[in-house]
């Protein structure tokens, strides 16, 4: 742990509410899906909007980096952690879904899965695709995350941000940089929550798409241990198909492997390292490039040392 960062973490608890944790030397394996990654120097889950922006000022006044992290999904942490500080919004206060007609306000730390079953439940359909993406909507907003070909910003009317000096801003889609699996906006801001718009529909047939969507991934998708697609889609052919062609299902480096369910997916048989998963990403790019002139990019964000 930097010097920087032990005394941050000694003044932030006597700036926020108790009910906010604080974390020191805190192993990021527990917090991502791959399971794999060395200790953040501070871990903080804030109660409420208040304590996270004491906390955002906090890292501004000692000059120590922070990470917002979601439910750990889409991310790759190095073997030797995170310096600095991993903020994730968890806590109730920060996961609530509530309907207002045909709109859903949800703050970013809410599951996606929870986001798509309340649609359901209030028959509001557009929202189902969300049901199969391991997320947090803050993450998914940041990512512009997307499945079974819907993405999240085809059903964001509003988003809800706070920038690193505390302040609240109310934004429209149009006024945010959204891409294909980003939004380079969520960069300098940090995501408090969205509202999402449905189409009305009857319950049985949002149910019914649900049940299709998930019986599709769990054909298609690894059970094991994995970060989601670790490659965005080239242009000429699905990053999964490349693979495929290329031999490569089933290849591994150390506990990483490339999955036999779905070649877009490495998983951790359990005893994988962060440097294990770079390497096998680095032997599937070169082979896609030597033999196919393709420039795989990483989907997965790549942090720490």
């Amino acid at each position: 742990m930097t010097a920087a960062s032990f005394s941050l973490a000694d003044e932030l608890v006597g700036r926020v509410s108790s009910a906010t944790v604080v974390r020191r030397d805190e192993p990021m394996a527990r917090h991502t899906t791959l399971r794999v990654g060395g200790p953040a120097d501070v871990y903080v889950e804030p109660a409420g909007e208040p304590d996270l922006a004491a906390l955002l000022k906090l890292c501004g006044e000692h000059g120590v980096p922070f990470f917002i992290l979601g439910r750990g999904s889409n991310l790759l942490v190095r073997d030797r952690g995170v310096r600095g500080v991993v903020i994730c919004l968890a806590q109730p206060e920060f996961s609530r879904i509530e309907v207002d007609g045909g709109r859903l306000l949800c703050g970013a730390g809410a599951r996606l899965k929870n986001v798509a079953i309340e649609a359901r439940r209030h028959g509001l359909s557009g929202l189902e695709f969300l049901e199969g993406i391991p997320g947090s909507v803050g993450g998914a907003l940041r990512m512009n995350a997307g499945a079974m070909g819907s993405a999240t910003f085809d059903a964001v009317e509003t988003v809800r941000a706070m920038d690193f000096a505390g302040a609240i801003h109310e934004l429209l889609p149009r006024n945010l940089a959204v891409a294909y699996r980003g939004c380079a906006t969520l960069k300098t801001l940090v995501a408090l929550g969205a509202g999402l718009c449905g189409r009305p529909d009857s319950v049985e047939s949002i149910a019914q798409r649900m049940s299709a969507y998930s019986q599709k991934r769990w054909s298609s998708q690894p059970a094991a241990p994995s970060a989601g697609c670790m490659f965005k889609n080239p242009p000429a052919i699905p990053a999964g198909r490349l693979i495929d062609e290329l031999g490569l299902k089933g290849a591994r480096v150390g506990g990483a492997r490339v999955s036999q369910e779905h070649g877009n997916f490495l998983v951790n048989d359990g005893d994988a390292t962060a440097a294990d998963v770079l390497e096998l990403i680095a032997k599937l790019q070169a082979r896609a490039r030597a033999e196919r002139g393709i420039e795989l990019h990483t989907e997965v964000e790549i942090i720490g040392e």
